[in-house]
C-alpha cells in the first residue's frame, strides 16, 4: 500500500470540499475534524492500525455526496469513496468496509459494530463540545443558504434540542468524556427555547 494514501486521499478531499464555498458546516476542515476524533477514539478503543486507517479514509470521504447534492446524498458518499479507491487497487474487502462505516453517519442509521460506532460519535461530536453553539450557526446558516429559507432562532433551537436530546452516545470514550459537556448544553438550549416560547 501507498505510504502517502491518506496525503493523497486529503488532498483529494480537499480537491472536492473547497469548491462549496456556500457550505459552512460540511466542508473540508469538518471532514479533518471528524477524521480527527474518529482516530482519538480509535486508539482509545483499542482498534488496531489496520481499523483506524479504515475509519481515517472514512471519515474523511463521509461528506463528500455534498458535490453532487446537498439532500439525500448519503449512497454518493460512499460511492465516491468506492470509485476513489478502486483507481488505486485498494483491497475490495476493505472498500465495502469503509462503505459501511461512511453510511453509518446517516442521521437515522444505527450502527453495526465498533468502527460504525466510532464514526458515528465522531461525526455527531460537535453536539457535545463547548463550540456547539458556534458550529450551529454554520450549519443553520449554510441550510438557510442552500435551501434558499430564513429559519427562525426558535424553530432553530427547537430542532437543534430535539437533535440533542434524540442521539445517544455509543462509545465507552464519548459517554465518559462528553456527558458533562451534552448535560451543559442540553441545559443552555433548553433555557432558550423557554424563554422564546
Amino acid at each position: 500500500m501507498k505510504p502517502d494514501l491518506i496525503s493523497d486521499i486529503k488532498k483529494y478531499v480537499n480537491y472536492l470540499l473547497v469548491p462549496l464555498e456556500d457550505l459552512y458546516y460540511h466542508h473540508y476542515e469538518h471532514a479533518l475534524s471528524v477524521m480527527q476524533r474518529a482516530v482519538y477514539l480509535g486508539k482509545k478503543e483499542w482498534c488496531s492500525d489496520e481499523d483506524i486507517q479504515l475509519l481515517t479514509i472514512a471519515s474523511l470521504f463521509h461528506d463528500t455526496g455534498f458535490v453532487i447534492q446537498y439532500d439525500d446524498n448519503e449512497i454518493f458518499w460512499a460511492k465516491i469513496a468506492q470509485n476513489y479507491l478502486r483507481t488505486i487497487l485498494f483491497d475490495e474487502e476493505k472498500i465495502s468496509i469503509i462503505q459501511n462505516i461512511i453510511l453509518a453517519t446517516k442521521l437515522d442509521s444505527k450502527p453495526q459494530n465498533l468502527l460504525e460506532e466510532i464514526i458515528k460519535d465522531a461525526d455527531m461530536d460537535n453536539l457535545w463540545r463547548e463550540d456547539f453553539f458556534d458550529v450551529g450557526e454554520k450549519l443553520k446558516r449554510e441550510r438557510e443558504i442552500m435551501k434558499n429559507i430564513k429559519i427562525k432562532d426558535p424553530d432553530w433551537h427547537h430542532a437543534s434540542l430535539d437533535v440533542i436530546q434524540w442521539y445517544t452516545f455509543y462509545t465507552h470514550t464519548q459517554i465518559s468524556e462528553r456527558s458533562d459537556t451534552l448535560r451543559k448544553n442540553t441545559e443552555k438550549l433548553q433555557r432558550q427555547v423557554e424563554t422564546q416560547s
